[in-house]
């Protein structure tokens, strides 16, 4: 006569729920609040991300941000630009927008063109 561990089902029912919050939250597109990006690139609505690593979706974040509809990426000589007492200096005009990295890919400035 054999026996069934029951005892166990509650036991792997609370891991297999456990494991599918393990999941995490899935990331959401980078669209524009209103749904529209005019081209007219500003970068005063980007200008948050100088400083942060020039990943894939920090770029297109600015991207969105600055309202343009293209994006340039430059390696620069380092230098940042802005900081918390001098911060980059706001640009606007054209459908790109332009960052520059310096070390470690890090965004140090940007510009409209």
């Amino acid at each position: 006569m054999s026996r069934l561990a029951f005892p166990a089902l509650p036991g792997l029912a609370l891991a297999t729920c456990l494991l599918g919050a393990c999941a995490g939250p899935r990331i959401a597109s980078v669209e524009p609040i209103d749904g529209v990006i005019s081209g007219q690139c500003h970068t005063d609505m980007a200008r948050g991300a100088v400083g942060l690593a020039a990943s894939d979706a920090t770029v297109q974040r600015a991207r969105v941000d600055s309202d343009s509809t293209e994006v340039q990426v430059v390696g620069g000589d380092g230098m940042r630009q802005g900081g918390a007492n001098t911060p980059v200096e706001a640009t606007s005009g054209g459908a790109r927008l332009t960052i520059q990295t310096g070390r470690n890919n890090a965004i140090t400035g940007m510009s409209c063109g």
